[in-house]
């Protein structure tokens, strides 16, 4: 499969959607849930003057001989973050990063509004954003060792212990995001919820094409809205590295 490119399936890409053998609507379990997507007035100035030129539509990703570097314009290293929220990450690290193409998984439509004015305001314009399922963003349109960085920071911690089948890092997540890292390339994560981060370190310890474990905070990241959260309701951050071997 080419860089950027789907292969030949049935499933579609938006979630909710996966098929039976037969052809039969099922619901998945996902590591989110959709919220409201009402606009403040900003969001809905920055969603009229950027989406077109930003936002990857959901259903383009259907269609036969989907390109990511055509929606980049360029072919470049692909940087993929799952969950950029509002962008308060998304903008500042790719814009340290002219060189590569970022690819923004996010869901939540106001937070994509969002993110599109903190791009422009710090010039960052080698980001789209898709609303698309990671896991089946990563699986049909990223190559094995497609990926220069992936980015995983606060994800849904699924605090319920009914609802932990949800998280996101799971040990068939870590092998699918592992096989799509470049050999040495980094998968950095982050979370305010200490049996979260107990979880993606065994998961990711376990799996044998990656190593690394605990690092400090990542200075380049910028404090988000999520982590102050987690701050300020007296919570941990874990901050991990592990690279591809």
């Amino acid at each position: 499969m080419e860089p950027g490119r789907m292969d030949e399936r049935v499933t579609p890409a938006r979630p909710h959607h996966k098929l039976t053998p037969d052809g039969r609507r099922m619901r998945e379990v996902l590591s989110y849930s959709r919220r409201g997507n009402r606009f403040t007035p900003q969001q809905a100035a920055a969603w009229a003057a950027h989406h077109e030129d930003w936002v990857i539509p959901d259903e383009a990703a259907d269609r036969p001989g989907f390109s990511l570097a055509e929606w980049f314009g360029r072919e470049a290293p692909l940087v993929v973050e799952i969950g950029s929220g509002v962008g308060e990450a998304t903008a500042a690290l790719a814009a340290a990063r002219p060189e590569c193409d970022v690819l923004a998984l996010e869901v939540w439509r106001p937070g994509v509004a969002d993110t599109l004015w903190k791009l422009h305001e710090a010039g960052a314009t080698n980001v789209r954003l898709m609303g698309v399922d990671a896991v089946w963003s990563l699986e049909h349109l990223v190559a094995p060792g497609g990926l220069a960085e992936l980015w995983t920071f606060f994800p849904d911690p699924w605090p319920k212990t009914r609802h932990r089948k949800r998280r996101l890092v799971d040990a068939p997540f870590a092998r699918l995001a592992a096989g799509r890292l470049a050999p040495g390339a980094t998968w950095r994560l982050a979370t305010d919820w200490s049996d979260y981060a107990v979880q993606m370190r065994e998961v990711l310890d376990a799996e044998p094409t990656l190593e690394g474990g605990p690092v400090p905070r990542w200075e380049e990241r910028p404090v988000t809205r999520f982590e102050r959260k987690g701050l300020e309701a007296g919570r941990e951050i874990a901050d991990f590295a592990y690279r591809r071997v």
